[in-house]
C-alpha cells in the first residue's frame, strides 16, 4: 500500500506529494498514473517499452512489466522529485520513514 508524503520546493514554495510503497494504480492502469502526475518521460518510455515487450510475448510480458513497475514506480517518482530540489515537508516521523524507505539522507 502506498504512503503519501508531502514535499516542498524551497525556492518556489511549490508543494507536491510523493509516494512510497506498492502502487495499486500502476498495477491496474499501467503507466497512466505517470501521465496524470506530469511524469511524461516515464509515461512515454514505459508505455513504449511495455508495448514492445507485450507484442513480443503475446501480452504476457505487458502484465509482468506492470506488476514489476507497480513495486518500483512510487519510489522512482518521489526520488525524481527529491533530485529536482524538493525536500520532505511532512511530520518528522513521516519524513524519517520516507527517507528510510527511499534510501535517502535528509
Amino acid at each position: 500500500m502506498a504512503t503519501k508524503i508531502q514535499l516542498k520546493h524551497p525556492n518556489t514554495g511549490f508543494v507536491k506529494y510523493g509516494y512510497f510503497g506498492f502502487s495499486w494504480t500502476t498495477l491496474f492502469f499501467g503507466f497512466l498514473p505517470a501521465l496524470f502526475r506530469g511524469d511524461f518521460i516515464t509515461f512515454i518510455g514505459g508505455f513504449i517499452s511495455s508495448l514492445i515487450i507485450g507484442s513480443v510475448t503475446v501480452g504476457i510480458g505487458f502484465l509482468v512489466v506492470n506488476l514489476a513497475w507497480a513495486f518500483m514506480y512510487n519510489k522512482h517518482f518521489t526520488k525524481n522529485l527529491l533530485e529536482r530540489g524538493y525536500v520532505f515537508n511532512d511530520t518528522d516521523d513521516m519524513n524519517r520513514q520516507a527517507a528510510q524507505v527511499l534510501g535517502v539522507v535528509t
